[in-house]
């Protein structure tokens, strides 16, 4: 049992790491508050410092473009996870049954997740997507149809495939740890009583993964409201791909005003605070079951 003298111990031990950690999270947030409510160019030195108040806040939310980048955010990760959660949780029930090879499976199944993004879009815009010598062209064709030009027509569709394919492999491999820790009697018992194999996956697998799918959709949305490279080396933000960041972004380069971006970063922030305070009330009392 710890004594007082251990606890102190511990928690001195701890202090540099958590004075590193929030230092590490605050001095980047107070800085983009402070450059906020200020209009900053450093790459024009004609341009002085100036006080802006709230000027940059309302320049921002006020652009036409403003509420079409949320919409396309929030569209994304909304794609992105209901693929992501479906087909990981079917890729983890394969997994986990008796196979050759299946050391080599899994690890071809992960492998999409230690690849970056730039070079996960990289391979999709030129190997599948491009309308003349795609992939995907090449497989519409042999069917009789007319290949689609994936990054102009379907862009957040795109971007949504290509996201997911990064984003599968972490989802497969959290969910099917879960599976893995299922006790086998419950399921040995309800095929005994007849139960059938979806009966069974309703009632006790499902069940015993909604902490693991609690876990994967808090974890995800957390990196995909930041999509930005995927979306650079594909679209460039055009034909109604651009989300939040990405817009932040572009505010940026035209302004060149660090001020007018920061603003945008609040706002970015702001809509990840809800976003996660939504899906902790409505998906994360699973982690209190």
């Amino acid at each position: 049992m710890a004594t007082q003298h251990s606890r102190s111990a511990a928690r001195l031990m701890m202090a540099p790491a958590v004075v590193l950690l929030l230092g590490w999270m605050l001095v980047p947030l107070v800085m983009t508050l402070y450059f906020s409510f200020r209009n900053y160019f450093p790459l024009r030195p004609d341009r002085a410092p100036s006080w802006a108040g709230f000027d940059n806040y309302v320049r921002f939310v006020s652009s036409s473009a403003f509420w079409p980048s949320v919409q396309t955010t929030l569209i994304i990760v909304g794609g992105v996870l209901v693929i992501t959660v479906l087909l990981g949780i079917l890729l983890a029930i394969l997994l986990d049954q008796p196979m050759w090879g299946t050391g080599i499976v899994r690890i071809m199944v992960i492998a999409p997740f230690f690849v970056m993004p730039t070079v996960s879009a990289l391979v999709w815009k030129n190997m599948f997507m491009d309308p003349v010598n795609g992939l995907f062209a090449h497989l519409w064709r042999f069917f009789g149809a007319e290949p689609v030009s994936w990054l102009s027509d379907a862009s957040v569709t795109s971007i949504i495939m290509i996201v997911s394919w990064q984003w599968l492999p972490f989802a497969t491999l959290i969910l099917l740890t879960a599976i893995q820790s299922l006790d086998s009697e419950q399921l040995e018992a309800a095929e005994m009583d007849g139960a059938a194999p979806l009966s069974r996956f309703r009632h006790i697998t499902l069940p015993h993964l909604s902490r693991a799918i609690t876990i994967v959709i808090l974890i995800q949305t957390i990196f995909l409201l930041s999509i930005f490279a995927e979306i650079f080396v594909t679209t460039g933000g055009a034909f109604g791909s651009r989300t939040l960041t990405y817009l932040i972004f572009q505010r940026v380069l035209e302004s060149q005003n660090v001020g007018l971006g920061s603003a945008g970063g609040v706002y970015a922030i702001i809509l990840a605070n809800i976003v996660a305070i939504f899906l902790m009330r409505i998906v994360g009392k699973n982690l209190d079951a």
